[in-house]
């Protein structure tokens, strides 16, 4: 039996097989936090990368943000050969994992319509990218203006389940540009059935009309099926003050999500490093907080 993440040594971590990480999670009993970077744009301290930053303040799972998989770039990252995976695994001692949008160009939009790379989309080519790679988790999900549907991501679980032995995150954190609901149990049921490791729902707070009874209810289908949730930060608010940030991490943590996502809207790409250690002290105390933080990558 696998160790509980919030307990559990980088060696541990980094050697974890994704069922087996996945149980880690569960084990830790809602006590998990995500931090999302955007990768490619530069840190806030120019010369390490934001994911050593989060890490530092208590991420337990690291999420990449804006990577274009053919053209790999981490700001404060230099490696010429080998997989970046591998090298920022190394100094952070915890799970990588990046955002593949599936992109529906038959979407209803309700604003301008963002472009992005090949490589950032999620089709069959990138999905084998990310698993050459090695990440330990892929996140099927859409930035603002990017047209992302919830059938679309439906779709793509499949796909990935095909090419990727990684753990599939799936869903949503707000509109993604798009004119439909952002999530539901129809939606979370379809996501399952079709192969998703991790629900991803709206932190409740962040998406107007989404609120406690609904996730209970994802939350409850995602459990009896197998599935853990992650509620996401994702409106730019990750970057309010720190009563936000905790009033936001408790009421989602009584509602039972199983992972806390901080997102990328703050200084340089990266959540206030205040923001995430609030969201640790919020959800497990101070001394599963100072565990992690201190907790040397060497061991």
């Amino acid at each position: 039996m696998v160790k509980r993440l919030i307990s559990a040594n980088a060696s541990e971590i980094v050697e974890m097989t994704a069922t087996e990480l996945k149980q880690s999670i569960k084990a830790s009993a809602g006590r998990v936090i995500m931090s999302e970077n955007v990768a490619v744009r530069e840190s806030y301290i120019g010369d390490i990368t934001n994911a050593e930053i989060a890490r530092a303040f208590g991420a337990d799972l690291i999420l990449l943000n804006g990577v274009d998989v053919f053209s790999p770039k981490i700001a404060g990252l230099e490696i010429e050969e080998g997989s970046f995976v591998d090298e920022l695994r190394r100094l952070v001692g915890r799970p990588i994992g990046i955002n593949l949008e599936p992109v529906d160009h038959a979407a209803n939009m309700e604003e301008e319509r963002l472009i992005i790379s090949k490589g950032r989309q999620a089709n069959i080519e990138s999905i084998q990218e990310v698993e050459r790679l090695g990440l330990d988790f892929v996140c099927l999900t859409g930035n603002p203006g990017t047209g992302v549907t919830n059938e679309q991501i439906q779709r793509t679980i499949q796909l990935t389940k095909e090419h990727f032995t990684g753990l599939i995150i799936a869903g949503k954190m707000h509109g993604a540009g798009v004119d439909e609901p952002i999530a539901d149990a129809g939606v979370v049921e379809g996501f399952i059935e079709a192969g998703a490791d991790i629900i991803l729902v709206p932190a409740v707070g962040t998406v107007p009309g989404f609120d406690e009874e609904e996730l209970k209810k994802i939350v409850k289908k995602a459990h009896q099926h197998g599935a853990l949730v992650l509620s996401a930060i994702g409106t730019s608010q990750e970057s309010a003050d720190e009563d936000t940030i905790k009033q936001i991490a408790i009421r989602n943590k009584i509602c039972g999500v199983d992972i806390q996502h901080i997102g990328d809207a703050g200084y340089s790409g990266l959540a206030p490093v205040e923001n995430i250690f609030a969201m640790s002290k919020a959800i497990r105390g101070i001394r599963h907080t100072v565990s992690m933080v201190s907790r040397s990558i060497n061991r």
